[in-house]
This record gives structure tokens, sequence and C-alpha cells, in this order.
């Protein structure tokens, strides 16, 4: 038994849909399908998601909705007309929209309800494309198939005994298509997963009916081991474990959200990365375990967009709390630390700029000022993350040395190294402007 899930640049159009239910109908043991909303069809193109956050960010200022409106609904006429399916659906398209933007307050999982319309919608459409090509399927909406979820708004997670409802639907007879990004509270409120949520939804109902494989289909071949943007015809990674594509998605790899695969990881059941224009091709495995038999380093992933809050004071290392009294800081501002590397009189904590604006970063540095006595606190913006990552890593010798010669030969200064307790990953932090000729560096390095 197989769950697919099929990414928003594989349901963007009607053209793409059509190859999708293709995919599912070549392979009988593809009975659970989990779709995203309508992506982008070409370069410059909006996604859907994206419309219906402009609709509910006009509603909210009352300003005019009738453009964005109109490009949903042209997006989803032009999908329904293209698959020769009834009208009507876009009827009820349009209803729903309407219900959920007169409703009495739109408070923030009202604007929840509506950013995931594009996955439910999708959903539905699939549902009906396949039952016209004479095959038994339904639409399966998160609440019928038990998708129970915390109260957080933009951030839900998933309850456990959502796994529970979710392996009733393996008596379900027929193909189930269920939309991805959200799920409903116990009070039965829709709430939706951070943006990429599908992929977790994916793997949520993945873990749920204890399928053999999980199929995530999307626009590349497989996981490169590096950015293609950066490093042109980059090396394919044929076989990786849990852990390291969760370090790799987390530090920038677009191929999955980062909190994709934890259900998937805890139920044991492998992943495979495929591409909806390439289906025949083997794709990416992800698994518990492999051999490290390609190097101790298998991917580089990289960002931008981090800030470094640096703290010095004597003797900090005899100070009881002064850790947790400095993260309790960040905690109190709204702020989620990313590293926090320190030595025996200093710390740094590494944060994403976006949480840090210029007002917050005043009120934060006089708090720490004032609260912890610090001999020194500065903070240092544009910075990027680069990190390499491999199983390999921890029985290797030499590959922190590796590396650093790698900044050398490119002329990059290292800001900081910090190694995590898994030794499944190195990071170091560069200046943003050096992240391009570090990695590429790096790539000449380990993979040639």
């Amino acid at each position: 038994m197989k769950v697919a899930k099929f990414g928003g640049s594989s349901v963007a159009t009607a053209e793409m849909l059509k190859k999708v239910a293709d995919i599912i109908l070549s392979d009988p043991e593809r009975k659970f399908v989990v779709v995203s909303a309508p992506g982008k069809r070409f370069e410059g193109d909006i996604k859907v998601t994206d419309l219906f956050i402009e609709l509910g960010q006009c509603y909210v200022k009352d300003e005019s909705i009738e453009p964005a409106l109109n490009r949903i609904i042209d997006r989803f006429h032009s999908i329904i007309d293209e698959l020769n399916l009834n009208e009507k659906m876009l009827d009820e398209i349009e209803k729903s929209i309407q219900h959920i933007l007169e409703a009495d307050n739109f408070s923030p999982n009202r604007l929840d309800a509506l950013k995931a319309m594009g996955e439910d919608s999708l959903a539905k459409i699939l549902s009906e494309y396949l039952k016209s090509l004479g095959k038994q399927a339904s639409y399966v909406n998160p609440k019928e198939a038990g998708i129970l979820v915390s109260n957080e708004p933009g951030s839900a997670q998933v309850l456990d005994e959502s796994f529970d409802h979710l392996y009733a639907l393996r008596d379900r007879e027929g193909i189930s298509v269920i939309p991805g990004f959200f799920g409903y509270t116990k009070l039965g409120e829709l709430m939706t997963f951070p943006r990429g949520g599908s992929d977790i939804t994916g793997s949520i109902v993945a873990a749920g009916v204890k399928a053999d494989l999980y199929e995530n289909f999307t626009d590349v071949d497989s996981v490169y081991c590096v950015n293609p943007s950066i490093i042109k015809h980059p090396k394919e990674i044929k076989k990786l474990t849990y852990r390291e594509m969760r370090e790799l998605s987390y530090a920038g790899f677009s191929v999955f959200h980062d909190e994709a695969l934890i259900p998937a990881f805890k139920a044991q059941i492998p992943v495979c990365i495929k591409n909806t224009n390439h289906p025949e091709k083997p794709g990416t495995m992800i698994v518990s375990e492999r051999d490290a038999t390609n190097g101790p380093v298998i991917g580089i992933a990289s960002d931008t967009g981090f800030a470094s809050i640096y703290v010095s004071k004597y003797l900090m290392n005899r100070e009881l709390g002064f850790g947790k009294n400095l993260l309790e800081i960040l905690v109190d501002e709204q702020i989620s630390f990313e590293h926090a590397p320190s030595g025996i009189d200093d710390m740094s904590v590494i944060i994403r700029e976006n949480q840090f604006p210029q007002d917050k970063e005043k009120r934060v540095v006089q708090r720490i000022r004032e609260e912890l006595h610090v001999d020194t606190v500065s903070v240092e913006r544009d910075l990027a993350m680069i990190m390499i990552v491999g199983e390999g890593m921890n029985s290797t010798i030499g590959v922190a040395s590796r590396a650093t010669e790698a900044f050398a030969r490119a002329n990059v200064n290292i800001e900081m190294i910090n190694q995590g307790s898994s030794e499944v990953s190195m990071m170091f932090g560069v200046k943003s402007d050096k992240l391009v000729p570090a990695v590429k560096s790096l790539y000449e390095t380990f993979f040639k």
C-alpha cells in the first residue's frame, strides 16, 4: 500500500493533473493521494495559496476583493473546463469562499480556512476527474479522515490520536483523495500546518494507514547534493537517511518542509521523492539506515537570512542558569533560536532575521545588558548558514579540516562553526555575500 503526495507544481494545470491521474492509475497500490494547492504554472506566476492570502488581507483591510477573487476563480475554472468536469464545482468553490469571508468573525483560524481552500478544492477536483475516468475514487476531508491538530493557527501540530483514526481509512474502497496542509482541532476548528504543510499531511497519512511506501511527487528527478542554482548539474542522491534529509531540509533544501518527515520517520516508513514529469525514474529513497559507501558528506545545504546575538561575560561558565536566562528573554520576545554555539565566557545565539526587526533588536539588547549584566552584547546581521551533512562524518577523520581548507581556498572567512551532537551535520556561518563561493569550494572538495 502506497501514499502518494503531489506538490503544487504537479497540480498547477489540467495538463499536469492528467499526468497525476496516469501515475495514480498506473499502480493499484497507490490507494491514498494527498494534494497541494495549484502552484506556479510558469516563472513569475502566483501560487493559488498566495492568492487566497491576498484575498483575506483585502477583506480584513476592507479593500476590494474582486481582483484576487477573480484570479482564484479563473485558475480553477481553467482546470475544471479543460478536464471536462461539471462547472457546478466552480459555483461550489465560490460559495465556500463567500461563506468563509462572511462568517461572524474573521479570526486567525478563519484565515487558515481561507488558505486551505486551495488544497481542499483541488482534492475535490481530482477525485471527480478520477471518477470521470471510470475509477472508484472519493474526496476525504481531513475531519472525516480524523486528522486532529493543536489550536495553533498557521503552525498546527498533529495530535497522536490522529494515527488511530487514519488507520480506519484502510477499509475504504477505491482511491481516497485527501487535501493537504490542514486538520481540525477537537472543537472542530480548521487549522493549517506551516507553509509546505501538504508534505506534513502526506507523512501523517502514510504513518496513520501504515503504508509500505510514501511517495512524494514534485518537479525534480531526485534530491541533489547541493542547490542546482549554485552548482550546475550537481550529483544526485540515490539514498539518504531520515536524519540526513531532516538536516538538509532544515538548512535550506526546498524539496521538503523540515517537519514533514517526522511522522514517517517515527513509523519507519520509507519515502521516495519522484518527478511527476518523469515517474519512471527511480528518484531518491529516504530510509532509516544506509551504508555510508559514497563518502562522509552526502549533501551541502545553505540558506541566508540569519543574525547572531553575541554575548560575553567573564566567568559566565560559573553562573548557574545564564544560558537559560538568555534564552528566556528571547522566548519573551517571541524569538526562536536556531543554533547556540558557546565558549567559557561567551555565547552566540543564531536566529532568523525575519524574527528580529530593528525595534525588537534594541529592546532585546537593552534587556540582556540590564538583566544579565554582561560585559559585551552585539548583533551581527546578514549572515548565511552552510551545512555539510552525512552519516559517515562521525566515523571519518579530517572532515572538518577538509571543510575549513575549502573555505580558505575560496577566501571566505568563517564567522562561526557548530557541530550537532549527533555528528550528522556541521554548520558554518559566513557573510551572505560569501555563500556562493564557499558552497562551490565545498562541492569541489567533497564531490569532485
